[in-house]
């Protein structure tokens, strides 16, 4: 187990470098200058003056010196200045980060409850009509689009309702708490339906096959009622595997945070890399990116880890 965790570890860090040495070559060649994009508005500065800044800032030089210098950089804890927000790219992201942790872990105590307990309900009568409606729902989170349920909700429920808030953030940043969940309950929810369909599905899936055990016959021969069945045996049983599956759903939970961010505005990390990226801010475009690939790398190596740990039988090779 020690054997196959280190390899994994040594994996990920293969692939991490990797891919920041492809995130630093194609954002390096997106359209426009940085420098010029940093320095515009400024009437006072010459050809020479922004010729001057190129050089400072190293854009002159060939594209793996300019990886090298960042890798070195970044390894000592420096990872750059935005030119969009004029600061450390770590003071930018920070609270990006801390944004963007709150919206995921709502969504994961909403949705984890949520799909033990559909998928539970539906596994019991196999093609019921309760069945088919939770199934129907789970392929609906499933099939829509993130960002056109994101705008059916917004117009719905802010401009024609006016129940909730369109923006997923206070326009002060001290409002009070109860001001900032109802500000979060539509990048919520709309989080949780997309991320609780495959959940559902998987364990609906599982507990029809748990529930047709041996041991779950010994249950019910002894008397126990169907729900102790369910609750207490089928269910413990079936959900020990759904450690994998949350570690790896864990990144495209993370990924769809970023687009609904986006969308309704939440100052997390979808809109500080959109706006990196609109602006041509090279360096928080890089990190930003880079961290969330990180992330899903991170939930990619614990689904492993998960499995090989309920599984002995995982090996190296």
């Amino acid at each position: 187990m020690l054997r196959y965790t280190i390899s994994r570890l040594l994996q990920a860090v293969l692939v991490t470098l990797v891919m920041s040495l492809l995130l630093f070559m194609l954002i390096g060649l997106m359209p426009g200058d940085p420098v010029e994009n940093m320095l515009e508005g400024n009437p006072s500065l010459t050809p020479d003056n922004i010729a001057q800044m190129r050089e400072l800032y190293g854009m002159n030089q060939p594209l793996y010196a300019r990886y090298g210098h960042w890798l070195y950089s970044a390894l000592h804890g420096d990872l750059g200045y935005s030119s969009l927000y004029f600061r450390p790219v770590l003071d930018v992201l920070g609270p990006a980060v801390i944004q963007t942790a709150k919206l995921l872990i709502a969504c994961e105590i909403i949705s984890i409850p949520l799909a033990m307990f559909l998928g539970a309900v539906a596994a019991r009568k196999p093609g019921g009509w309760t069945d088919s409606m939770i199934s129907l729902l789970a392929f609906a989170s499933i099939s829509l689009p993130g960002f056109w349920t994101s705008l059916i909700l917004i117009i719905v429920f802010s401009v024609k309702l006016g129940w909730l808030p369109a923006s997923g953030t206070p326009l002060l940043s001290d409002a009070p708490f109860t001001e900032q969940i109802v500000h979060m309950i539509l990048p919520i929810v709309v989080l949780t339906f997309f991320h609780v369909g495959p959940l559902v599905r998987y364990v609906r899936a599982s507990m029809i096959e748990t529930l047709n055990s041996d041991f779950v016959r010994t249950a019910r021969a002894k008397g126990l009622s169907e729900t102790t069945v369910i609750m207490r045996h089928a269910l413990r049983n079936a959900l020990i595997p759904m450690v994998t599956v949350l570690a790896l759903g864990f990144g495209s939970l993370f990924s769809g945070a970023l687009v609904v961010e986006t969308i309704f505005g939440m100052l997390g990390m979808g809109k500080v890399i959109y706006d990196a990226i609109s602006n041509i801010d090279f360096n928080l475009a890089l990190v930003g990116l880079l961290l969330a690939t990180i992330v899903t790398l991170f939930s990619s190596l614990l689904a492993d880890i998960a499995y090989a740990w309920l599984d002995p039988r995982i090996t190296l090779k």
